[in-house]
Parts: C-alpha cells; structure tokens; sequence
C-alpha cells in the first residue's frame, strides 16, 4: 500500500488519499490522472489492467485500488 501511496502523491499531490473515498465520482481525479495512475500502477506491480478493471468502483479511492492490485498479482 505504501508504493501505491508514493504513486498517487507523485501523480496528485493536492488530494487526500487517505481519506478521499469519492475520486471518481466527485471528479478529484482527471481523465490524464486515470492514465498516468494505471499506467504506473501496472509498471511498479507488473500487472495487466484489462477493461473490466477500468472501472469507477476500482478508482474511487486509495483502498479500492488496492484491493483490484492485490486481486490482479493473486
């Protein structure tokens, strides 16, 4: 969890990861966010993010997306 923390610090400084819950939805993150998020996170934790995980529910906060990284090295 921790790398993951790095990368999204890096990414967005300015947002709370730890207690932000509504990411997508309350659209703190933008489309170039997104990308530059998945594209890192598959890069430090050599996983393959398909469509299917492309999804607001993954994305929402800093759990969720680790949750769907923990799912996808399984």
């Amino acid at each position: 969890m921790e790398e993951l923390m790095e990368i999204l610090e890096e990414i967005c400084p300015d947002v709370d990861f730890e207690e932000e819950t509504s990411l997508i939805d309350d659209k703190i993150l933008s489309s170039f966010d997104i990308l530059s998020i998945i594209s890192e996170i598959s890069d430090v934790f050599d996983i393959t993010l398909t469509p299917a995980e492309i999804i607001p529910e993954n994305f929402n906060s800093a759990q969720a997306m680790w949750e769907m990284i923990c799912h996808l090295r399984d």
